[in-house]
Parts: structure tokens; sequence; C-alpha cells
């Protein structure tokens, strides 16, 4: 299994104390892919300029199409531009694909509209994630922690020891964090405008 795969059925597996937003989960998707691909060494950081390296044949369809959407010409691309544009729809790409592979199974229920809903199948896959999630493996608790499926890891949890990943997950959480922000300027010009026609 990959990062984000991981990231996936970890964030299907909780019950968060708020639900992830899709835009915030397909951020960290992002990011999760560019820390296997770091480690797959089809990529470095020079800074925060991502800087490509030889294209290895991944064994994950998305994870290529990953390695595929690098920039290979210079100036290369900042990492959290490249979290942006990689971002878009990618937890929609990622459920599909766990879907297609029987990870994700729908139960339908028994009402007038016969709604279906996702679920995990009990998998090896299932399993492992669960194993990486509870043994606290720091990248996977940091990319949880970036959409709000737990709080900030403990203080004595292992730290993430790798520079450049440590520079991804702190674009995740500012992708994330500018995400928000949009959100709320769109909220309150929404009210703004709902109060004009109300006359208020």
């Amino acid at each position: 299994m990959t990062t984000p795969r991981d990231l996936l059925i970890v964030a299907m597996d909780t019950v968060p104390d708020r639900p992830v937003e899709r835009g915030d989960l397909s951020l960290a998707l992002a990011g999760a892919e560019m820390i296997d691909l770091i480690g797959a060494h089809a990529l470095s950081l020079d800074g925060d300029v991502i800087v490509p390296g030889p294209q290895p044949a991944m064994a994950d369809r998305l994870l290529d199409e990953a390695a595929s959407s690098l920039d290979r010409e210079a100036p290369y691309e900042a990492v959290g531009d490249w979290l942006w544009r990689r971002g878009r729809g990618l937890s929609v790409a990622y459920a599909a694909e766990l879907e297609q592979e029987g990870e994700i199974i729908r139960r339908h229920r028994w009402t007038p509209f016969r709604t279906s809903r996702p679920v995990l199948a009990d998998s090896p896959a299932h399993r492992e994630a669960a194993d990486r999630w509870t043994s606290d493996e720091p990248v996977l608790a940091a990319l949880a922690a970036a959409v709000g499926i737990r709080g900030e890891p403990p203080e004595d949890s292992p730290a993430v020891a790798d520079e450049a990943v440590v520079t991804v997950l702190a674009a995740v959480n500012d992708a994330v964090m500018e995400l928000e922000a949009v959100r709320q300027r769109r909220a309150i010009e929404e009210a703004a405008f709902d109060n004009i026609w109300r006359g208020d």
C-alpha cells in the first residue's frame, strides 16, 4: 500500500471531531504522493522547489500519474503550487480507485430511494493502514492532523527525520489553512449578500 491510500482508508475508518473537507483531503493526498515519490527517489527538493529525478515504474497507477505530472523543465515547480495542481479532485480519484479494486464497497440501505454508503472492505490493505495508524507512524499522523482527523501528535511521538518530508508536510498544512481561509471569506461574502437581499 501507499501513503495516500493509507490516508484515505484512515479518513474513512475514523470519526474525526469535525467532518474532513474533501478539498483538505485532496491536498493531503497530493502531499502523501509527493512523500512516497521522495521515498522512491522520483524527486528531490531544493528548498521548496521540486527537482524531478528518474521516473521509476511505480506499483500504483495514481502514483505513476503523479510522477508523470512533475514539471521536468526548469524553472521547476514549488511544492505548494504542485499540491494545488495535483490535488484537484484527488480524493474522488483515490476513492474511485479503491472502489474499483474492491477495497471500498457500497452497502445499500433499504429506503425508498435506495441510497448506498461506501464502507471499507475487511482486507489486508485495510488492516495494514489500521496498523500504521495505531502505531502512530509520524508521516501518516502528521497528514491526518493536517486535515483534522486527529489533533496534533503528542510531543513524545516520533518526529519526521527527513528534511524534504518535513517541507512537504509544512506545505500541506499551509495549503489546508489557505483553503480554510478561502471558505471563511466566501461564507462572509455570502452572508453579506443574503443580508442585502433581506434588507438587513
